[in-house]
């Protein structure tokens, strides 16, 4: 009897270490940010050390308010807001291969054929040297619909084919030869 009770505190105390990692993990997923204004943000990032401002974004036509959680750091977030009182996010975009990551699994770092296998369609992908530059086009896939835009950065060598404001058509060995990683990831309300 002894030996069954032991082995269900053990079962027990396993099963809440294991939830209490997925409600960590939950954290950091930019979709949590979604639907929250600033103070509902700070509240949930209260050791985000966060800066505030004002600067123009979406190529220098709309001045917006913005939030960077955890700057300077690894972490680091930047949260633009749609009015000066905060109450509702722009959009959400980080760089850094820290914490963050998306709810369906993308990371900084994740590959072009893991986004395509996340996607479960091919992704295509806009050229490289301006604002926009590896952009990704769901391409009518799972991702197509949502609110998650990813940029793609070639640590390959980039031939000049591959650069401009249009979407590239490459073969699959010219892919692998880039070696494309996603490089930015932003939700866009």
């Amino acid at each position: 009897m002894k030996k069954l009770l032991l082995l269900f505190v053990i079962i027990s105390l396993a099963a809440c270490g294991g939830s209490k990692k997925a409600v960590k993990s939950d954290k950091f997923t930019i979709e949590s940010l979604q639907d929250k204004n600033y103070q509902q943000v700070i509240s949930m990032y209260s050791d985000s050390n966060p800066e505030n401002g004002t600067g123009v974004m979406e190529e220098g036509t709309k001045e917006r308010p913005y939030t960077v959680l955890y700057p300077g750091s690894k972490n680091e977030i930047l949260i633009t807001w749609k009015d000066a009182p905060k109450t509702s996010i722009f959009d959400i975009n980080y760089s850094e291969d820290g914490k963050w990551s998306s709810a369906t699994g993308i990371k900084i770092g994740t590959t072009y054929d893991e986004l395509t296998k996340i996607n479960g369609k091919e992704v295509k992908f806009y050229g490289f040297g301006w604002d926009y530059s590896g952009a990704v086009d769901w391409n009518g896939g799972k991702l197509e619909d949502s609110n998650i835009r990813v940029f793609l950065n070639p640590e390959g060598e980039i031939a000049d084919k591959f650069y401009g404001d249009r979407i590239i058509n490459a073969t699959p060995e010219e892919i692998e030869a880039l070696n494309l990683k996603v490089s930015t990831i932003m939700y866009r309300d």
